[in-house]
């Protein structure tokens, strides 16, 4: 049984196909530049050499018939047969309330999609657009919604509701919802494994650092609070995204710079964060260079980014409780040790003793590791992330039948047996 998984972005489409016998990733890629023309595919397949091939995809449509065609191509692909594909597996950013676990795509389920797209209008749309490319080029196959926000929907109201007049959540559905779901579960289940622990008797701080950045607050194995809210532009500081600002100042600078709504909004999700404080870069690689070749602003924002992670490990370590282990994850939070370093200095009287020779060795997307000290009483763990795994074991135990919210549901990466291929 192979499972197709799609990730349809506004002008993307990510992909990965899975062997469910074996265990094992036997393609994967993205098309790029959807819609806006120069479109691309970048295939690649364990063992071969990258391929890429330049192709016009005006449509996500097109887009998904050009990963058909790859999948089964005589050359360069890897099924002999469309009909090998079982089922596809879809990312969906947004769920809004409806959706607290992965779900059989129907007419009913998309027609919900399409009204909580309001909350997400700049990903939910092309999710959509996917959904349909996909069941339109794989009519007689299952389809699968998989949510970013379903995760987090175990929050309690005094962490989901904003301070804010109480219509905008009852007419609006304005509310905190979380993003990186998927990522939050998979690392949070593997650092139970870690710790010899149940889930439920875990209080975890799982903290998902790539261009994008959200933080969740783990009590007993659940989500109770997470730094993304309403859309992915709360919280911690990212590659182009603000995070936490005083609310007064977009209608200030909108003011001051005779700025109107979607310029603003522009700024504050394309144009700030790590950009806005550099003047040039996303990548933190580019950042850490610069800030050793002593560029001031490339420092500073090094500075504050690790100075508002930390802010977020010691409020959601109050919020739960006290907190068994932090875990870093995705391309930052698995490859910066400039930046864990940074951010857990002066955590020692949390019980947070970092091995600093151990973070500095760990810089890898293929193993876990503890970078605390032996007789650290929290540990600090690295986890690659595995988001694609999380969809394709919801697929398949929603086609067999075994399929239940994430406290009831073995995942085979929760076992102390498990080996990350």
């Amino acid at each position: 049984m192979d499972i197709l998984a799609l990730n349809c972005g506004s002008s993307s489409v990510k992909y990965q196909l899975f062997d469910w016998k074996k265990k094992e990733v036997i393609a994967k890629g993205m098309v790029e530049r959807v819609t806006i023309g120069d479109s691309f595919i970048i295939h690649e397949v364990p063992g071969r050499e990258t391929y890429r091939e330049e192709y016009e995809c005006p449509t996500h449509e097109v887009a998904i018939h050009l990963i058909i065609k790859m999948l089964a191509d005589t050359k360069h692909g890897v099924v002999k047969d469309i009909q090998q594909i079982s089922a596809v597996g879809h990312r969906v950013v947004h769920g809004g309330e409806k959706f607290t676990r992965s779900v059989l795509i129907d007419d009913a389920v998309l027609e919900a999609i399409k009204e909580v797209q309001h909350l997400a209008p700049l990903h939910n749309p092309p999710n959509i657009s996917g959904i349909e490319a996909a069941k339109s080029v794989l009519p007689q196959v299952p389809h699968i919604a998989i949510f970013d926000t379903a995760f987090h929907q175990t929050m309690p109201k005094a962490a989901y509701t904003y301070p804010l007049p109480l219509e905008w959540y009852e007419k609006y559905g304005v509310r905190r919802y979380g993003f990186h779901g998927t990522s939050h579960l998979y690392v949070s289940k593997r650092a139970a494994v870690l710790l010899g622990k149940a889930p439920k008797d875990c209080n975890i701080i799982t903290m998902h650092i790539g261009n994008g950045v959200s933080h969740s607050a783990i009590k007993g194995g659940v989500s109770v609070d997470t730094s993304m809210g309403l859309t992915p532009l709360e919280g911690a500081v990212m590659g182009t995204r603000c995070g936490d600002i005083d609310p007064a100042i977009p209608a200030f600078i909108m003011e001051k710079e005779n700025l109107g709504p979607k310029q603003i909004d522009s700024i504050l999700n394309k144009k700030s964060g790590v950009l806005g404080i550099t003047g040039h870069y996303t990548d933190r690689r580019d950042v850490i260079e610069g800030a050793e070749n002593g560029d001031e602003r490339c420092q500073l924002a090094l500075e504050i980014e690790a100075y508002r992670l930390k802010k977020y490990i010691g409020s959601y370590a109050a919020a739960v409780g006290g907190i068994d282990a932090v875990v870093f994850t995705a391309g930052v939070g698995e490859m910066g040790w400039q930046i864990r370093e940074k951010t857990l200095e002066g955590l020692e009287f949390m019980g947070i003793h970092l091995d600093k020779e151990k973070n500095r060795n760990t810089m890898t997307r293929k193993r876990e590791s503890v970078i605390t000290r032996p007789d650290s009483p929290v540990k600090v763990f690295v986890i690659p992330t595995d988001e694609e795994l999380v969809f394709t074991e919801d697929v398949v135990a929603i086609l067999e039948g075994t399929y239940a919210d994430h406290m009831n549901f073995r995942y085979s990466f929760a076992s102390s047996e498990f080996q990350r291929k």
